[in-house]
């Protein structure tokens, strides 16, 4: 049973490259969303259900439950298919993906939400400046953050946000489902971040019965910062449950 890593926004499953280092399992794939980094299916809207629906879609091709992994939109697009379709995961771990109707959605999620405001963002978007708010805002290293924006293509951009645009009340939406999660979860949180705090890591755990919140010293990329903590506490997680 392999373990499928998923990333966020604005990401390709490049960000999981540090963390791939340090895992120990060769059977590990780190998947690209539709339109990022990856051509999206004829008529694909790009909202938060057809995200949904292409990865249980995908999953059920492999044909035994996962260890599912996802970080940021990674993590509330797996956690939700772990809500509505327990029989395909073996194990879910998320972080820094908040999943709460008392979460309020981030400045910058705000603007991609609206149509208008988020159409004159992504038409002005400059890279250097992306990528110099990104190290600025989120500590993300400026090697690191280059070659992320450096993927941010137009696919990308519609991508982004149609995602955001369906997803303004997903908290309410999909926080119930939460208590349908069979898999033994674990979620790891880059306590520093000011766009997803800690307390909807912790919210989330509860939510799912977490074995484990993983509170690491960093800001909203732990796979970036802390590439090696985030293997180990992935690794023994698989493991505390290698024989189920």
């Amino acid at each position: 049973m392999p373990a499928i890593l998923i990333h966020g926004v604005p990401d390709t499953h490049r960000v999981w490259d540090g963390v791939r280092r340090y895992l120990t399992r060769t059977d590990v794939e780190a998947w690209d969303l539709p339109g990022f980094g990856a051509p999206r299916p004829d008529g694909f809207g790009s909202t938060k259900e057809e995200y949904v629906s292409w990865l249980i879609d995908r999953l059920e091709r492999i044909g035994e439950p996962v260890d599912l992994v996802g970080h940021d939109w990674g993590c509330i697009l797996t956690a939700r298919v772990a809500s509505v379709r327990p029989d395909l995961v073996r194990t879910w771990a998320g972080g820094n993906g908040p999943i709460s109707s008392e979460y309020v959605w981030h400045p910058l999620a705000k603007i991609w939400q609206d149509q208008a405001a988020g159409d004159r963002y992504m038409e002005e978007l400059e890279p250097q400046s992306f990528a110099a708010d990104l190290v600025a805002g989120f500590d993300v290293p400026a090697e690191l953050a280059r070659e992320m924006v450096s993927r941010v293509d137009g696919p990308m951009k519609d991508s982004i946000l149609k995602l955001y645009g369906s997803a303004v009340t997903m908290g309410a939406e999909w926080e119930p489902a939460l208590a349908q999660v069979s898999a033994p979860c674990l979620v790891f949180w880059g306590a520093l971040d000011p766009a997803c705090q800690i307390e909807f890591g912790v919210k989330l755990g509860a939510a799912v019965r977490a074995t484990k919140v993983a509170e690491l010293d960093c800001n909203h990329w732990p796979l970036l910062q802390r590439p090696a903590e985030v293997a180990a506490a992935l690794e023994a997680h698989w493991g505390a449950y290698a024989g189920g």
